[in-house]
């Protein structure tokens, strides 16, 4: 977990101003959550609402039994407190408190917390004043570990990549067989082989490896074509085997993009950045096992795109939440490799929720060099984050596909995004118009998260407003 619990934030100095219910809704965990925020989103189920200008909203909501539910949200974190029992982060409590208090109509008055709300944010404040301190003692070097425990460290990592170079040759074994064989015949041992696969790449302390394979075992029989996605999937993983066995002839940066998709733990390391990062992107993924939540950021100052990772695991939606469009001034440091992943640090200020313009963006053609040119430094991504500016959203045979206001180029849309309402409210947005869109491009096609409605030939420079900004996932 990149944060405890939304994180710790520095003492508001400002009022923080109201998130709007586009920015409260990219809160939600799923659909589900949702729906049921908004049908608490009216003062009907409330009483004992109220907000300061420190970010707290709180209040008590009805529920089945005879207490009210204590519901309290901290939105500089943002974190969440509520007495119900959902595992859920933010849950529909907390979601339709700030839906009511996005909604302006003077049903959450600013005052002072109730005790029960003070409470709590007194302690995050505390801990946050605690974090801060021993965040300047690692600065400047007094908790520094001792030699022992770097040693021990370093042997610990040791064994682990020795086993991790055990399971890699294992796995190298199963794909010979498999070729051996023919692919033809892969989809007569079902998944069980597959699975028995993965168990013995966790077994090796290669989680990364474990996943690939379970991708693997859900090819045979997904549709015409599966042998040939079967064989490209299997060169893919032949690669990071044989990448992880010689890693030491690599060059550092590859080497440590190959301990990433290996699985093997990495730490954040090098100067931090500090910018005022503006929130492109929220969603979640699941694979039955662990929820992942990416974050997309972009830096105005810097020019940087960060991606921040948090998880939840056994039916636990991760606790990291930014709400889409808020602007944040603090610091990232990045991870090692060719990645974008980093860790989110010390903040500076209170979110600001005024939507910003948007990130600067190309063509198509400049987001296929710039896909091109990651992989070369990460054969395995499976998208890069990209922004399109000026295009249109057109019909292409059974789909869909953003080509660029001149007409010269187009990328199709992914399939997984032609299946969400996100695409009925980018073809909103646009009405034949040119939007900006911001997503990840693969090799499956591009796939829209954010949209802004700037208009043909806005630079998205000093002065532009940004348009309105519109989640699509």
């Amino acid at each position: 977990m990149l944060l405890s619990h939304g994180g710790e934030p520095s003492p508001a100095t400002e009022p923080v101003a109201r998130w709007t219910v586009e920015q409260v809704l990219s809160l939600a965990p799923d659909d589900a959550s949702r729906k049921a925020g908004n049908k608490l989103a009216s003062a009907g189920h409330w009483s004992g609402t109220g907000h300061d200008a420190s970010g707290a909203v709180w209040g008590l909501c009805k529920g089945s039994g005879s207490k009210p539910y204590q519901t309290v949200v901290d939105t500089t974190g943002p974190a969440y407190k509520c007495s119900c029992p959902s595992r859920k982060f933010p849950c529909k409590h907390a979601l339709g408190l700030l839906l009511l208090r996005a909604s302006g109509d003077g049903q959450v008055q600013q005052g002072e917390p109730a005790d029960w709300a003070s409470q709590w944010l007194e302690g995050r404040r505390g801990r946050a004043e605690t974090k801060q301190a021993k965040q300047a003692a690692a600065a400047s070097g007094e908790s520094a570990p001792g030699a022992a425990d770097t040693a021990a460290a370093r042997k610990r990592a040791e064994r682990r990549a020795e086993r991790a170079a055990s399971g890699a040759l294992e796995l190298e074994q199963r794909l010979t067989d498999l070729l051996r064989n023919g692919l033809a015949t892969a989809d007569r041992a079902g998944y069980t082989l597959w699975e028995e696969t993965a168990a013995r790449m966790v077994d090796a302390q290669a989680p990364g490896l474990a996943g690939r394979v379970r991708e693997l075992g859900s090819i045979p029989g997904s549709g015409p074509g599966w042998p040939v996605r079967l064989l490209e999937e299997c060169s893919l993983l032949h690669l990071l085997d044989t990448a992880w066995l010689g890693r030491e002839r690599l060059p550092e940066p590859l080497a440590a993009t190959v301990r990433t998709r290996v699985g093997l733990p990495v730490s954040a390391e090098g100067p931090p950045v500090r910018d005022h990062w503006l929130v492109l992107a929220q969603y979640d993924t699941a694979d039955g096992r662990l929820t992942t939540r990416r974050i997309w950021l972009y830096g105005r100052e810097s020019g940087r795109t960060a991606l921040l990772l948090s998880f939840g695991a056994a039916g636990r939606t991760p606790e990291l939440a930014l709400p889409v469009g808020v602007t944040i001034d603090a610091e990232l440091t990045p991870y090692p490799g060719g990645g974008l992943r980093a860790d989110l640090g010390r903040r500076f200020a209170t979110p600001v929720a005024v939507p910003g313009a948007p990130p600067p963006g190309g063509p198509a053609e400049a987001a296929l060099a710039a896909y091109g040119e990651a992989l070369r430094g990460d054969p395995w991504l499976d998208g890069w984050p990209v922004t399109l500016r000026d295009v249109i959203p057109v019909p292409s045979g059974g789909g869909w596909q953003l080509a660029d206001a001149e007409g010269t180029d187009a990328l199709p849309l992914a399939p997984a995004a032609l299946s969400r309402q996100g695409l009925w409210k980018l073809l909103a947005l646009s009405g034949g118009a040119p939007v900006t869109v911001f997503g990840e491009l693969g090799h499956r096609g591009f796939d829209p998260f954010t949209a802004w409605d700037t208009g043909a030939g806005h630079g998205g420079g000093p002065g532009d407003s940004g348009g309105g900004t519109v989640r699509l996932i």
